[in-house]
């Protein structure tokens, strides 16, 4: 008997994934045209053996958390269900903390996936690859090859060529230690849970040594990374599985439009229907594109690469869209274009006009590069990269709106390039007296939390 555990997180850490996850949960945000999470669910459940799915997270339970559980069980027939943490304890606390609920019934391992993540999930090979070391060890890696550089911003492991044994894990090192970094997908054996609570009867004993009033962190609090592969390494406990297939983290917004690229991909293997193509009489569908059965396309459209539409969207004739994703009820008028960007759930853009932005795709002459998780700003402005319109934004006709973020529910009036445009009205003369050599901080917006600089940052 085998089970499944995905990591979801809560909303305090999906703050660069704002303003998408102001109104979802990041783990259902849609990415190419099922929620996130269902990716994961979706590749347990073909495992043979797998008796039950346990999200676990700090989220409060709410309906459209409840209603995806439920509709998830119904169509795999599988049991999946939310257990909420008490607050953020880390990647190994929760486990620790639900142990009992994971362990019920005896399963004789499971696997354990962070939810932001995107793959092929390769568990059957994991599997097999666990099956053919025999049962001394405790946990399989999922790993990957990144670059030199960018293998410093993950957990790198050094294997033995010969076993597969990890014999070295360094999470994020200050200097290149491998170019094999952590995919966040692992197949665990219960023997985890003693080496888990050995990290937790020394935190406690620290923690016991410790003044209780300058104590902050809590015993409880785990990571799976730092705590224990660490320890495990070269203990012929942990094993590496490298997969050829494709990974990439989900960080932020950007993340998601490449994700979703990657998944539209790999439809063509693993459900052709979800994919249209050009008919007589419909829309000119380029590459790979989703389209929910509820959307409304003029023949005249022309959809693709990279695009996925979502339920009760409107697109109207000549409209142009590329690498995108469209969300729940937005509307897309007379031969406007959307290029690189985000429609959020019932935002309308008008005739003519044209929502661009960035790419940020890993560089396609490097076949390990992976995509870079960048800060909001860089340099004193806003980083360049995809347009976000948050939910019920209304975007005029023949205007340009280029590598911006808007927030929800505002009604544009002139284009806006690189801007960070807010949720509230907050008086421009606020603005014109700040300047990069004498603000001694930069504003904040109350709602949104998203601190910015004076060239970026607008309120309408």
């Amino acid at each position: 008997m085998l089970k499944a555990v995905i990591l979801i997180g809560g909303p305090q850490k999906g703050t660069r994934f704002r303003p998408l996850s102001f109104e979802v949960p990041k783990p259902l945000f849609p990415v190419a045209g099922v929620p996130m999470l269902q990716h994961h669910i979706e590749a347990c459940a073909k495992v043979p053996g797998m008796k039950e799915i346990i999200l676990i997270g700090f989220y409060q339970p709410n309906d459209a958390l409840s209603r995806y559980l439920s509709s998830a069980q119904q169509e795999f027939k599988i049991l999946v269900r939310y257990l909420q943490e008490f607050a953020p304890l880390g990647t190994g606390g929760g486990l620790y903390h639900f142990r009992d609920q994971i362990l019920s019934g005896g399963p004789s391992a499971f696997f354990l996936m962070n939810a932001d993540v995107c793959s092929e999930f390769p568990l059957l090979e994991m599997l097999r690859f666990h099956r053919d070391h025999g049962d001394v060890h405790c946990a399989v890696v999922l790993a990957t090859t990144a670059n030199r550089k960018q293998s410093l911003n993950y957990g790198c492991i050094v294997e033995s060529q010969k076993t597969h044994e990890v014999l070295h894990f360094v999470e994020k090192p200050a200097t290149f230690v491998s170019d094999i970094i952590n995919c966040g997908i692992y197949l665990f054996t219960p023997e985890i849970f003693t080496h888990i609570g050995m990290v937790f009867q020394r935190n406690q004993e620290e923690k016991r040594k410790e003044d209780q009033l300058w104590s902050r962190q809590r015993a409880e609090v785990i990571h799976l990374e730092q705590d224990v592969f660490t320890s495990l390494a070269g203990q012929q406990q942990l094993y590496v599985y490298k997969t050829q297939g494709f990974w990439s983290q989900i960080k932020s917004a950007g993340s998601a439009i490449y994700a979703s690229r990657l998944y539209l991909n790999q439809y063509l293997q693993t459900h052709p229907e979800r994919l249209v193509s050009s008919q007589e009489g419909g829309c000119t569908v380029n590459g790979n594109v989703f389209i929910h059965p509820t959307a409304l396309i003029d023949p005249t459209a022309v959809l693709g690469p990279n695009v996925s539409i979502g339920k009760g969207v409107c697109i109207g004739a000549g409209v142009r869209v590329r690498e995108s994703i469209i969300l729940h009820g937005a509307s897309l008028q007379d031969h406007c274009c959307v290029l690189n960007s985000i429609v959020g759930w019932d935002s309308t853009i008008g005739k003519w006009a044209r929502v661009e932005g960035t790419p940020s795709d890993p560089n396609p002459n490097d076949p390990f590069a992976k995509i870079n998780s960048e800060t909001l700003f860089r340099d004193g402005g806003l980083t360049p990269s995809i347009t976000i319109l948050g939910c019920n934004v209304n975007i005029p006709s023949e205007v340009i709106i280029r590598n911006s973020i808007v927030l929800p529910h505002k009604d544009l009036s002139r284009s806006f390039k690189n801007q960070i445009i807010l949720c509230q009205e907050v008086p421009s003369c606020l603005f014109s007296r700040w300047n990069h050599a004498t603000a001694p901080l930069s504003p904040t917006c109350t709602v949104c939390f998203i601190t910015t600089t004076p060239c970026t940052f607008l309120a309408i």
